[in-house]
C-alpha cells in the first residue's frame, strides 16, 4: 500500500537552488516519488511512498524550508505507486497567476461539513477554479467554470464579476483558490469563501449521502480520479490527448485503446495514430512477459 500526500505552504523561500538539490537527493534516497514545486513564495506538490517513508518526508520538508505547519496537507492511499519518478522544480510562482504571495489569507476558509450551506445559498457565486476538463469529470452542484485552460488568465475572468458579489471558490487541493482569494481581496471583494483543503478534503470528510459533489475528482497522477472516501475512480487517461476518459467514452467508435478517444480522434494525423499503435503494441508485449513498459499508465 502506498500513501499519498498533497501539501503546500506559502512562505518566503531563500537559497532555492540549494534547497532543491537537498530535497531531490532526499527523495531519491528514501524512494519518495511525485512532484514538488519550489518558488520564492512557497512550496506546492504531491508525493507518494510507503507510509513510514512518507511521514519522514513530510517532516523533512518542514525542516528544509524552516516552517512548523503546512497551510494544507491531505492524505490518501493507493494499491500502486501513482507516480513514475521524483521531480523537484523551481518556478516563479507555485501557481502561475501573475501575483506574488507571502502568506495565505487567515479568514474565509470553510470546513467541508459547512460547505454545503455556502454553495446552497443562491446569493453566492460558486466558482470551480480548475480547468474545463477537470470540471467535466466532476464538480459541485450550482458551480460554474470560467472555461480557462491557463490559470494565469483567471484574473481576467474575475475582473468581470461585481465586487459586491459573494464568491465561493474551490479547487482540487486548495492552493489555486488561495491565490485567487488573495487577488479578490486586493481588488476590494468583501465576501470570499474557499473550501478548506479543496475537493480532496471534502470527499474525505463528507459522506456520499450528504454530499453535493457530482461525479469524480481528477487528480494529476496515475490514479486519474478519486471518489468519496478518496477511493480510486473509474476514469482512465487517453494516450492520444492526455485527457481523462470515462467508461462511456470507451464505448464510442472513436475510442481506440492507447491511441484515441472521442475528444481527439478527429484531430490525430495518420503518423500519430501509427506511432501510438506501435507504442500500445509494445505495452501489450511487455504485459505478456510480466514487465512494465515505460509508457504503461495502467496498474
Amino acid at each position: 500500500m502506498y500513501y499519498i500526500s498533497g501539501l503546500y505552504k506559502f512562505k518566503k523561500i531563500i537559497q532555492i537552488n540549494n534547497k532543491k538539490e537537498i530535497l531531490k537527493s532526499f527523495f531519491i534516497k528514501n524512494k519518495i516519488k511525485g512532484l514538488i514545486i519550489i518558488s520564492k513564495e512557497g512550496i506546492n506538490g504531491t508525493i507518494a511512498s510507503k507510509k513510514i517513508n512518507l511521514n519522514f518526508a513530510i517532516e523533512e520538508i518542514k525542516k528544509i524550508f524552516n516552517f512548523k505547519n503546512y497551510d494544507s496537507k491531505s492524505l490518501s492511499i493507493s494499491k500502486f505507486q501513482p507516480f513514475r519518478r521524483s521531480k523537484v522544480k523551481i518556478k516563479n510562482e507555485v501557481v502561475p497567476m501573475g501575483i506574488k504571495v507571502s502568506k495565505r489569507r487567515t479568514r474565509g476558509h470553510v470546513e467541508p461539513k459547512k460547505w454545503n450551506s455556502i454553495i446552497s445559498n443562491k446569493n453566492n457565486l460558486v466558482i470551480d477554479a480548475r480547468k474545463p476538463f477537470e470540471y467535466n469529470v466532476g464538480t459541485f452542484k450550482n458551480a460554474i467554470n470560467p472555461n480557462i485552460n491557463n490559470f494565469i488568465e483567471f484574473p481576467k475572468y474575475l475582473k468581470k464579476i461585481n465586487k459586491k458579489t459573494p464568491i465561493a471558490m474551490f479547487c482540487t487541493g486548495g492552493i489555486r483558490c488561495e491565490k485567487a482569494s488573495i487577488y479578490l481581496e486586493k481588488k476590494g471583494f468583501k465576501k470570499i469563501f474557499q473550501l478548506k483543503g479543496g475537493i480532496i478534503n471534502y470527499l474525505d470528510k463528507v459522506k456520499k449521502n450528504k454530499s453535493l459533489w457530482k461525479g469524480e475528482c481528477f487528480v494529476f497522477d496515475n490514479r486519474i480520479s478519486l471518489k468519496h472516501n478518496l477511493i480510486v475512480g473509474t476514469y482512465s487517461m487517453c494516450s492520444g490527448c492526455r485527457k481523462p476518459i470515462s467508461r462511456k467514452d470507451k464505448k464510442s467508435n472513436k475510442y481506440e485503446k492507447g491511441v484515441s478517444c472521442p475528444r481527439c480522434h478527429d484531430n490525430l494525423t495518420s503518423s500519430q495514430r501509427e506511432r501510438f499503435r506501435m507504442r500500445q503494441k509494445q505495452i501489450l508485449i511487455a504485459k505478456k512477459t510480466g514487465k512494465k513498459h515505460i509508457f504503461q499508465k495502467e496498474y
